[in-house]
């Protein structure tokens, strides 16, 4: 005969009492501080980033690598339209859009260097304007964020970002993953939705600064506060000339270059 449903209240009142059950506020207030922000996190009004290209040697690219096994970005070298990039290089024209007639004087030192690019994280964000459902949306301290089980594979964000800075899942990234040496700490990602760099928000949360600056052995690459006035990317952007990628569109990136 099975258990009725008062039969199962009393057991389980009964086990509550034998297991020296805590009244429901101690209960409450002990899950919130088990799951309370780190006390160690990073914290800033506006993270930015600095690409010092003087620094950036050719061929390198340690950055990428140290991101992509992080986040479990798949890699499909057989098929360019499968391709998922959350950080990699970029030609000066494709990087900043140059029209012709406009980089026509532009040193060829210049012209030749790879750039380094990734989601610029906008104040002004048009990919977090058009998400439908509010997958891609921006955080207090700037960094704008994806949610995963939100998206549903529209693309409107990727129409909407003048970097492309954005990948989508056309077919399961899990596939592409070395299932014996990857990332168990970050989740994979699922066919049909759109993902890219998240500023190591993940990182940012117990205390580290992203993987990209850590795992660059050449001083390339700086993260802070830009509302901190000691921080090292604030100091960098008083003490060199820097760019950004596409200013004239106005989504304020938050990605600056030193390129002299």
């Amino acid at each position: 005969m099975g258990i009725t449903k008062r039969d199962f209240l009393k057991i389980a009142g009964v086990s509550a009492i034998g297991a020296g059950a805590v009244p429901a506020s101690k209960a409450i207030a002990g899950f919130k501080d088990q799951v309370g922000p780190n006390k160690e996190a990073l914290t800033g009004e506006r993270w930015a980033m600095v690409v010092d290209v003087r620094k950036c040697p050719e061929g390198c690219d340690d950055c990428a690598k140290a991101c992509h096994f992080t986040h479990n970005v798949p890699e499909f070298t057989y098929n360019k339209r499968h391709e998922i990039k959350w950080i990699w290089h970029e030609k000066y024209v494709n990087a900043f859009a140059v029209p012709e007639n406009e980089g026509e004087y532009v040193d060829k030192a210049t012209a030749s260097r790879p750039f380094l690019v990734l989601c610029n994280h906008c104040d002004n964000p048009p990919c977090v304007r058009v998400c439908p459902t509010q997958a891609t949306f921006k955080r207090k301290d700037g960094v704008v964020m994806m949610d995963y089980h939100r998206c549903i594979g529209c693309r409107f964000c990727m129409a909407a970002c003048p970097y492309g800075s954005r990948s989508f899942n056309l077919k399961d990234p899990r596939l592409g993953l070395d299932h014996t040496h990857y990332n168990k700490d970050f989740p994979t990602r699922m066919k049909g939705v759109v993902e890219k760099c998240n500023f190591c928000a993940e990182r940012l949360a117990v205390g580290k600064i992203p993987v990209c600056v850590e795992a660059c052995k050449h001083g390339a690459l700086a993260f802070g506060d830009l509302a901190d006035e000691n921080s090292q990317v604030s100091k960098l952007l008083r003490e060199n000339y820097t760019v950004k990628r596409k200013p004239e569109l106005g989504t304020l990136p938050m990605v600056y270059y030193i390129v002299r």
